[in-house]
């Protein structure tokens, strides 16, 4: 486990730098992660922020299916928002450990 710092912040992350302590989460830190991801956040990438986050605190198990049945966004979007492994990215800028369904 190692430290890195999102503005001013600074969070216990893995090797692969998923959040260890969701706990040490906000928003600024999840722009930090999502500006390391090449990833600009809108308002519906905190719409699909939200809703995983609310899964991971529910005990909810991830998967991108999952994610394009919920109503909050399709698959399609979901790839344009978070391109080249959208779950990955979208968990990691949310703060929550890597989804067991990501390889």
């Amino acid at each position: 486990m190692s430290e890195k710092e999102y503005a001013g912040t600074t969070v216990n992350v893995d090797e692969q730098g998923y959040l260890t302590d969701f706990s040490q989460w906000t928003r600024d830190v999840g722009v930090g992660i999502a500006t390391e991801e090449d990833v600009t956040i809108t308002n519906r990438h905190w719409e699909v922020i939200n809703f995983i986050q609310d899964q991971f605190k529910k005990d909810s198990p991830l998967s991108i299916r999952k994610i394009g049945k919920s109503g909050v966004v399709d698959i399609k979007e979901f790839y344009k928002l978070f391109p080249d492994g959208p779950l990955k990215k979208a968990s990691r800028i949310a703060g929550i450990p890597k989804p067991k369904s990501c390889i």
